[in-house]
């Protein structure tokens, strides 16, 4: 009699095939979907004996699903220009976590939830590094992201100034020239230090070093910080002082900061003189000094290894934290939970977590979106031949049938 369970088995694992491709076309606008590939195996053979070659007789009981595997090729990356969102090149995907269970994704459409958290959309915190003033340390345990709008950073007193100044040759003796520089304390408070140049000989100038006096809680003529003579070679170019000029302090200021120490660099990294006397009126091109005021964040960028870098009002850029990835020995043997996650199982390995671009891992693009991987035509073209499969299983069970059908027939016969 003909065996039904044999294309039975064949429409069942044909059907589950097509569920396969069906779920692979619904998601193909899914961000960072995986397709999956399914794969069908035999069952095990009836024996009948063996031949005259002693060759053995089997029939085959059918087919199953043998195994339905994530494929983890790279997507499309689409640039979206929203600061959250970023897509993976290679391998590696994003560590989440929600109620204390870890798992990982592929979709980088992350958004910020209302403690300035970074989270998928389905609120699972991203995890990563987290900056401590600025400096990120990969040795320490993985924690949620904080990326606050209202996040500030301190102001910090400035310990290092400079300015391109020239001095004009053709002053007479006793002309003065002053320029201002804006500094600031430890508690990001700007205070405008005077430098004023009074022409002494030829090639000869002083300079004093004020701020108003008000700064440091007095009343009436500027406070002087510092003074000193200044002499030029033939060239035009600084004769002395030979080094910077250190231990410019500021002291007693009236809003409770910290006394200011501050050495003013007169050459540039090259060597060349940033303090130069010629025919030419007195000017200040430019001014420098490293200290900032307090600030908010304002903007971020994810940079290709995963870091967060915050923009401030005080024009600073800080590291915020860092976006890591994580490897598995077996990626298709992730466990898919819903919501674009996959959980490990003993088949994928245990992950190996780290910074992207480094140990494998692939790199990331902030600003931009990896699209699922599911072609439209290779799943079409697969739904095609497993339709045929579905088909041709149907008609060996209405073959069946028929023989079936004439067997009974045969009593009356």
């Amino acid at each position: 009699m003909p065996n039904f369970s044999i294309p039975l088995s064949g429409l069942t694992a044909a059907s589950q095939a097509l569920a396969v491709i069906s779920n692979n076309l619904a998601n193909i606008n899914t961000v960072g979907f995986k397709e999956s590939r399914a794969s069908f195996t035999d069952l095990f053979y009836q024996a009948f004996g063996t031949n005259g070659a002693d060759d053995p007789i089997q029939v085959g009981e059918g087919v199953a699903l043998g195994s339905v595997t994530p494929t983890f090729t790279g997507g499309n990356l689409e640039g979206t220009g929203v600061p959250t969102d970023v897509a993976i090149t290679g391998n590696g995907l994003f560590v989440t976590q929600k109620n204390g269970v870890q798992q990982y994704t592929r979709a980088g459409n992350f958004t910020v939830d209302a403690q300035g958290q970074l989270t998928t959309q389905e609120g699972q915190l991203v995890m990563g590094y987290p900056a401590v003033n600025g400096v990120i340390s990969p040795s320490q345990t993985l924690a949620p992201l904080l990326i606050s709008q209202g996040q500030l950073i301190p102001g910090a007193a400035t310990t290092s100034i400079q300015t391109q100044t020239n001095l004009d040759a053709s002053a007479a003796v006793g002309d003065s020239f002053s320029t201002p520089v804006t500094v600031f304390d430890s508690l990001g408070v700007s205070h405008v230090v005077t430098y004023q140049f009074t022409k002494t000989a030829s090639n000869a100038w002083s300079y004093q070093l004020s701020l108003p006096a008000a700064d440091t809680g007095g009343t009436g003529a500027p406070t002087v910080i510092s003074t000193g003579n200044v002499t030029f070679n033939p060239d035009g170019t600084l004769a002395t002082p030979a080094a910077p000029v250190t231990g410019i302090a500021i002291a007693g200021l009236a809003d409770g900061a910290a006394n200011i120490t501050m050495t003013w660099n007169l050459q540039d990294a090259a060597g060349n003189s940033l303090l130069t006397q010629s025919s030419a009126p007195s000017a200040t091109a430019n001014t420098f000094q490293n200290g900032y005021g307090s600030g908010t964040l304002s903007d971020f960028s994810i940079t290709s290894d995963g870091t967060i870098e915050g923009t401030f009002t005080n024009n600073q850029t800080l590291a915020l934290g860092q976006i890591v990835l994580a490897n598995f020995a077996n990626p298709q043997g992730l466990l898919r939970v819903g919501q674009n996650s996959f959980q490990t199982t003993l088949s994928s390995g245990a992950p190996a977590i780290g910074v992207a671009g480094s140990g494998g891992r692939g790199t990331l693009t902030g600003g931009s979106l990896e699209q699922s991987n599911v072609d439209i035509a290779t799943e079409f073209s697969n739904m095609i031949v497993t339709q045929r499969g579905y088909q041709a299983n149907a008609r060996v069970v209405t073959t069946f049938d028929q023989l079936t059908q004439d067997t009974i027939n045969m009593k009356q016969l």
